[in-house]
């Protein structure tokens, strides 16, 4: 049986004196030779090179290394001291002194690494072809592309010769390979990981991403990688509601856009298609709403990564070896960068207005949506035709990729199905910019709704430890008064983007008093277990971020506590200090609700 290289799959053989990183790291170097045909490391590490990292162990303590002893891939554009960078390209190796920040955070945690990863050369391409090292072949059927540019990233993780990776994902590199190998694929917000040591490929655009086995391991590996990074000029600092408090189980109602079907593109494959309307059979079954939005907008915008100016980027990236050593690079790969030498600085901002139009669109289709679903990708391709047909086969690739990163999205691809064929097939959840502990919540959902087994390791899938979560976006309020529906303040809510969820009652343990002062009238509903009675009441849902503003403009007595619903659930909502309601107010419990005593003046 292969070996569980999920973390708390390690961690618990670590502590049960079963394993020692030493012992994995050499069982890994045996296991990666006997899979050399897939052309998957660029440098595979000694144990000699690792052994810093190993002895390193000694001195830090389980407890509080997350990672500690666990090895994972590095894709080779991405530095790590004393071991070259060669982003798929030999004649543009350098060896760095010093790691890229995000690895240097790993191994701060713990994580050992095993080596660098193939790749399509300077990140060019979704196949995993385009390499001197040779195509990187699929884990579960070496004649299929195993997905790029992220390829070896992806492939070491489903053979269980790394626990998580790092690939990069401009265009869709970090999710491709994820779908074609049964992983987990994590497409974080633009600068939520740190670029610096990454050799770029869109500057602007760039993303490292994380291959994992299971959602769970995704979000440990997140919360060690990320951070704000002052050398990085793309770095952003990652707001409270996308920490790592918010990741878990998502509950609740779910609404999530599909493509309408005039719009979905599989390239001829018949089972990934039916893969896809398995997939969503099985969501419509377990409750989740299914809401069509339009593609086109989406389509536009994945257009100008290659047909718009900003192909100059990768031209940029690679410009010391166009100009000094064009024939070093794979020709496929020089044949769309080269290009990048003919924009001009007007076409980018002609581009960059139609890309905000189109955001606009896009923004509008998905309101209200906790996120959009679309296939990873359309079709599977094997390696033969690939290597026949490089560039649109490619291009088909990015259909429902290379919108992404100009429209400042995050996103996780998640495996859901294997074809009639025995290949794996999965979705991408998408959503806005710091959704990224939001789609991974709404993921672990998905992966418990349709469970698989772990890469291409033939093990089950392992429960997740994660605590449910709400929908972090937006908070359940109750409301008893003059914030009613249709009442003189029901403004405050609504000129807030607050939607109402139900009308119902609260717990029979309150009692409700007409307060002092008005216009507008307010009630004070209080706690009492001995002398209360259910009340009507409203449950909106408002967005968290328009919360604080609400709440600052409530006056005393009131306030915002944790009430009792009838269904014995506890949500936010009106709450009365004791002193605001004495013998001189007028108690309406009797009545039942607000609504009552207006139709009774």
């Amino acid at each position: 049986m292969s070996r569980n290289m999920t973390i708390p799959g390690l961690r618990a053989a670590y502590a049960a004196g079963e394993l020692t990183p030493g012992a994995l790291l050499e069982e890994i170097r045996q296991r990666a030779a006997e899979y050399a045909a897939h052309n998957i490391w660029i440098h595979l590490c000694s144990a000699r090179e690792q052994a810093t990292w190993v002895d390193a162990l000694a001195d830090r303590d389980p407890a509080t290394h997350p990672l500690w002893g666990v090895p994972f891939a590095i894709k080779d554009n991405i530095d790590l001291a004393g071991i070259p960078t060669t982003a798929g390209c030999p004649a543009f190796a350098y060896t760095p002194t010093q790691s890229a920040r995000v690895v240097q955070q790993l191994l701060a945690a713990g994580a050992i690494p095993v080596g660098k990863t193939n790749l399509d050369q300077f990140a060019t391409g979704l196949n995993g072809t385009r390499s001197p090292h040779g195509p990187c072949h699929n884990a579960f059927a070496p004649d299929y592309i195993s997905g790029g540019s992220s390829s070896g990233s992806a492939v070491a993780v489903a053979l269980g010769l790394a626990s998580f990776s790092l690939g990069t994902d401009t265009a869709g590199s970090g999710r491709v390979p994820a779908c074609f190998n049964n992983l987990v694929g994590l497409k974080p917000t633009r600068g939520l990981l740190s670029a610096s040591g990454l050799v770029p490929a869109c500057r602007s655009l760039d993303c490292i991403s994380l291959f994992a086995l299971d959602t769970d391991d995704a979000e440990r590996v997140l919360t060690s990688a990320e951070g704000h990074d002052a050398e990085d000029a793309f770095s952003r600092r990652n707001p409270f509601a996308n920490t790592t408090r918010h990741y878990g189980m998502r509950t609740g109602p779910l609404r999530i856009g599909v493509l309408d079907d005039a719009q979905l593109q599989f390239f001829g494959d018949r089972d990934y298609e039916a893969a896809y309307r398995q997939t969503l059979a099985a969501l419509t079954a377990a409750g989740i709403e299914l809401v069509t939005v339009d593609y086109a907008p989406f389509d536009q915008a994945a257009r100008l990564l290659y047909d718009g100016p900003w192909v100059a980027e990768r031209y940029i990236a690679c410009e010391s070896m166009l100009t000094t050593n064009p024939a070093a690079i794979h020709p496929v790969v020089r044949g769309i960068v080269a290009q990048g030498e003919a924009p001009r600085a007007t076409e980018l901002f002609q581009a960059q207005y139609q890309l905000a139009a189109l955001r606009q669109q896009c923004e509008a289709a998905v309101a209200g949506l906790d996120c959009l679903l679309t296939p990873t990708a359309g079709r599977l391709f094997s390696i033969a035709e690939l290597l026949e047909e490089p560039v649109l086969y490619n291009a088909q690739l990015g259909y429902y990729t290379n919108f992404m990163n100009l429209l400042d999205m995050a996103a996780v691809a998640v495996p859901t199905a294997f074809t009639a064929q025995g290949l794996p097939f999965g979705v991408t959840l998408a959503g806005r910019a710091f959704d990224d502990r939001a789609l991974l919540s709404i993921a672990n959902r998905l992966r418990a709704l349709l469970p698989l087994p772990l890469g291409a390791l033939e093990l089950d899938p392992v429960a997740s430890a994660a605590p449910a979560v709400a929908n972090p976006a937006y908070t359940e309020l109750l409301v008893c008064g003059a914030h009613l529906e249709g009442l003189p303040l029901n403004w405050q809510l609504v000129e807030r983007g607050a939607t109402l969820l139900a009308r119902t009652q609260s717990a029979p343990c309150y009692r409700l008093h007409v307060l002092a002062g008005g216009p507008p009238m307010r009630p004070g509903m209080v706690r009492d277990e001995a002398g209360g009675q259910a009340i009507e009441v409203e449950v909106w849902s408002i967005p968290t971020s328009e919360l604080g503003s609400f709440v600052a403009g409530i006056p005393a007595p009131l306030g915002i506590g944790k009430v009792e619903l009838a269904d014995g659930r506890w949500v936010s909502g009106f709450i009365c200090e004791p002193q605001g309601v004495s013998s001189a107010t007028e108690d309406i419990t009797h009545l039942g609700g607000w609504r009552a005593w207006l139709a009774g003046r």
